[in-house]
């Protein structure tokens, strides 16, 4: 083992956030809630598109490693009641805004938003119309699981204008799918791959993950060639972060079983390697692209966004979220709603806002965020670009050790990740986190 491999290990233990916003949701609190969410809806510019993104948190079965706002059902009248609720929601947000709001992006997730049937969907889709502009050229996308697809789902979806679609792969091999609660032989994700291009949907992701229990580099080369040979647009693979406290259905994967974090460098390693060996280009630090994907060219110009979906050319400024714990990001800042589906059902039938916590975003926050946003996305910045007057020998002091490293290079107030940092990136971006905490254990690996 080599001194560079010595320093990629030491740093990548280190438990840091995903910055898929800043601030991010660690630090949202009570102080926030219905009444800025309110507030800020009426500050939403109508003359710009918004992006909306509507959450569906139940599965038939939930996957030993989800890490979601997730649970199970049972009996079909719980989809049916928060259908309902959320498409009062839709109404009650619609009120809020006083304006006919135009909708650029629409990002279903879950849990599984396919639970909600093809009519669920449908009628889901009718209310949104109903109160907002969907704009002709939105991009439409959709998270489902490749076992639930089939040529009558596809179908509709193209009806409902979906143009784009995820499919949750996260591993091929057999024993890793026992592993994890999720048994999916390589035919139905083949199907649903089949399905989809019949029904004219052509733009397919997939989502892997590494870390998982019994996951080897050799196993996970396999699944990326698998995966590789179906030429989906786009694949994300994330680091599972294993944390039973937070997540009662994680205590069913054993600790011991999950590889360490030597072997998890490794694997990301071995993803990024097997993936560009098949004609992938490398998106931000975990997501891959054909030659002549839309984020290639984002990423090229300088337009690659960061969401809580992932990587992203999507440049509205605002994300209104629906469903219980969605998330939006409005002028003023973060609201989340209430995650308890029961409670959420009760106050979105009441007519009531769900936002229960959240948190305003400063002018200071908001060059922080285009701070981290470059980093996590350029792996470059240029503080004198993004803010000029703004003191930042401290966090320039910090990255002293990581610079003597190789892993960061400054000139002056200009600094950029060299190829053997860009992994540990998350960990450059946060020396520019003001609200960093010794409580670091809540956030996931760095690698």
């Amino acid at each position: 083992m080599g001194e560079a491999d010595d320093l990629l290990r030491r740093y990548a233990a280190m438990p840091v956030p995903r910055y898929t916003s800043y601030p991010t949701a660690a630090e949202f609190s009570v102080a926030v809630g219905a009444t800025e969410q309110e507030r800020w809806l009426r500050r939403v510019d109508g003359d710009r598109p918004v992006s909306v993104y509507l959450h569906v948190p139940y599965c038939r079965d939930l996957c030993h490693y989800c890490g979601c706002h997730a649970k199970a059902y049972r009996r079909d009248s719980v989809i049916d009641s928060y259908r309902a609720a959320l498409e009062a929601e839709i109404g009650t947000v619609a009120a809020s805004a006083r304006r006919r709001l135009k909708v650029g992006r629409i990002h279903w997730g879950g849990g599984t938003p396919s639970s909600l049937g093809a009519e669920g969907l449908a009628s889901v889709m009718a209310v949104l119309s109903r109160y907002f502009e969907i704009l002709p050229d939105a991009e439409h996308a959709i998270e489902l699981d490749p076992r639930l697809v089939d040529a009558p789902l596809a179908a509709a979806l193209t009806a409902l204008g979906v143009n784009r679609v995820s499919l949750g792969v996260q591993d091929t091999d057999p024993l890793v799918q026992a592993a994890i609660g999720r048994i999916q032989p390589e035919e139905q994700v083949e199907a649903a791959f089949a399905a989809l291009r019949q029904a004219g949907i052509d733009a397919i992701n997939v989502d892997l993950i590494y870390g998982l229990p019994l996951q080897t580099e050799k196993s996970l080369r396999r699944t990326c060639a698998k995966v590789a040979a179906l030429r989906p647009a786009r694949v994300a693979c994330y680091g599972y972060a294993h944390m039973p406290h937070r997540r009662a259905n994680q205590k069913r994967i054993s600790a011991v079983s999950l590889p360490g974090p030597d072997d998890r460098v490794e694997q990301a390693a071995t993803v990024a390697e097997a993936l560009m060996q098949s004609g992938y280009a490398p998106v931000g630090i975990d997501h891959y692209a054909l030659p002549g994907d839309a984020l290639l060219a984002a990423q090229a110009s300088g337009r690659l966004h960061r969401n809580f979906q992932g990587y992203t050319d999507d440049d509205c400024a605002v994300l209104i979220g629906f469903g219980a714990s969605a998330i939006s990001h409005l002028p003023d800042g973060f609201v989340q709603n209430e995650p308890d589906t029961t409670r959420y059902v009760r106050i979105a039938q009441e007519g009531l806002l769900a936002g229960i916590r959240g948190c305003r975003v400063s002018e200071e926050d908001r060059l922080r965020g285009r701070i981290i946003e470059a980093l996590m996305c350029q792996f470059a910045v240029d503080l004198d670009l993004i803010a000029p007057q703004k003191d930042f020998s401290d966090e320039l002091a910090l990255i002293r050790p990581m610079v003597r490293d190789g892993l960061v290079t400054v000139e002056g107030r200009r600094l950029w990740i060299t190829e053997a940092g860009k992994p540990l990136v998350r960990v450059v971006a946060t020396l520019f986190d003001s609200f960093r905490r010794q409580t670091s254990g809540r956030f996931s690996l760095a690698v």
